[in-house]
């Protein structure tokens, strides 16, 4: 990494932190987004070279890493544990030399032994195990996850969530994009793990009622059943995910996610964002006349009731 200009490889790219590293990186980097279409990146403007790969196809992988410095690594699914493997096995043939892993701050709790968790210490594991140099990102869930609640916002005034008032130091995905990028070009990263969370932990309660005046609508929040919410995960996952994410809430009902760290700081050089400023971004979803949350459909930390988020806890 020690060069003006690198090529770098991006998983995750047509996702809010992976696209958004791409926009970061674009007019100094030379950069290669993996993807399964590059005609969907194309569409979504998505900076850089779209390369098409898939996880399942390890030669794809080789053939679109070849020459790539370093790499963030960001997989999807917790049922697949090869995708991480194939990943990081493409990545030595290809020569990279340093690899971004987006993980998950749960990792860190030992109370945490979800199903989901558990895939994300895995992964973990294989990055320091790889034989190539290393970050690791642990976020806390993401702001942008509350785009699950768009559609109840919109159609009723009220937000629906398992443990209303327990506290999550939840993240804006921009800033875990600022680390991601950092981590990329900066020699300085190499062998560190960055917790990631907001300045203040919020429960849900707390941002429904800032979400609501950032609208300038009345909304409420109604308190779901562990019943009720494994229900609407089911509607959306498998059920070892589904019953994963119910149990991150109790976690969290335990304190578990109420922690603040420097992580943003640390890895970045400024405060991070908080949810305020986040809802002041993403007014327009939560309006009547909004039609989709697309962020919803794409963020990988750990969505609450109602998002249709790849799971993450």
């Amino acid at each position: 990494m020690g060069r003006e200009t690198l090529r770098i490889a991006l998983t995750g790219a047509t996702g809010k932190v992976g696209g958004r590293v791409a926009e970061l990186l674009a007019p100094h980097h030379d950069l290669r987004c993996l993807t399964r279409s590059p005609e969907r990146a194309v569409r979504r403007g998505v900076p850089g070279l779209a390369v098409e790969a898939d996880l399942d196809d390890p030669a794809s992988l080789t053939r679109a890493l070849a020459g790539a410095d370093a790499l963030l690594a960001v997989t999807f699914d917790p049922l697949r544990d090869t995708h991480d493997a194939h990943l990081l096995a493409a990545a030595r043939r290809a020569g990279v030399r340093h690899v971004v892993k987006v993980s998950a701050l749960a990792v860190t709790d030992p109370r945490a032994q979800d199903a989901i968790t558990r895939w994300q210490r895995a992964c973990e594991e294989r990055v320091r195990a790889s034989g190539m140099s290393w970050t690791l990102l642990r976020p806390r869930a993401y702001m942008s996850n509350c785009l699950g609640w768009a559609d109840g916002v919109r159609d009723a005034g009220v937000v629906r969530t398992r443990h209303g008032g327990s506290l999550n130091a939840c993240v804006d995905p921009r800033d875990v994009a600022a680390a991601a990028a950092r981590a990329l070009t900066s020699a300085r990263c190499a062998g560190r793990s960055y917790a990631l969370t907001g300045p203040e932990a919020l429960s849900a309660r707390e941002q429904t009622a800032q979400l609501s005046e950032v609208l300038g609508l009345p909304l409420r929040h109604e308190e779901l059943t562990g019943a009720q919410a494994l229900r609407a995960w089911r509607a959306r996952f498998p059920d070892e995910l589904a019953q994963a994410l119910l149990e991150s809430t109790e976690l969290q009902a335990l304190g578990g996610k109420s922690a603040v760290s420097g992580g943003v700081r640390e890895a970045t050089g400024r405060d991070p964002r908080t949810f305020r400023s986040w809802a002041r971004r993403h007014v327009a979803a939560f309006r009547p006349e909004a039609v989709t949350a697309p962020e919803a459909l794409t963020s990988p930390a750990g969505p609450p009731v109602g998002a249709a988020a790849t799971p993450s806890v």
